[in-house]
């Protein structure tokens, strides 16, 4: 899978959060508009939060706002930080190195695909995923 659930939900969040007119969304706030489990939410927003992608208050009128302008939010960024380092090719020997590995066709093949699709991911900014 290339986007995992965590990262499907930073996305959403960020995405209602840049849209917001308000000053500051609430947790409960996405809960409801979102659809997505409480729990799973703020873990992913304290997570946001410690990355610097959000700035959070607490208290009755605390919430979230982005730390940066959308523009400078990359799909790729969110991608690392829920799923660690970008990879579609993952041999099947996982820990050992494969003796294969400077002459499999196969590998050569899918790290130039790799390659070409992380380009593109690291094109999309926040701001295009949120505009309406």
């Amino acid at each position: 899978m290339l986007i995992n659930r965590d990262t499907d939900y930073a996305v959403r969040a960020l995405c209602f959060i840049a849209q917001s007119k308000k000053n500051k969304v609430s947790v409960g706030e996405l809960v409801k508009e979102l659809k997505i489990p409480r729990p799973f939410l703020r873990k992913i927003l304290q997570i946001l939060n410690k990355k610097k992608m959000l700035k959070s208050s607490k208290g009755p009128h605390g919430g979230f706002i982005l730390a940066k302008p959308g523009n400078k939010i990359l799909l790729t960024d969110l991608m690392k930080i829920f799923q660690g380092v970008l990879k579609l090719n993952k041999c099947i020997f996982k820990k050992q190195v494969c003796p294969n590995m400077k002459t499999c066709k196969l590998k050569k093949k899918i790290d130039k695909i790799e390659k070409h699709v992380i380009s593109e991911l690291k094109g999309i900014t926040l701001e295009q995923l949120s505009e309406k």
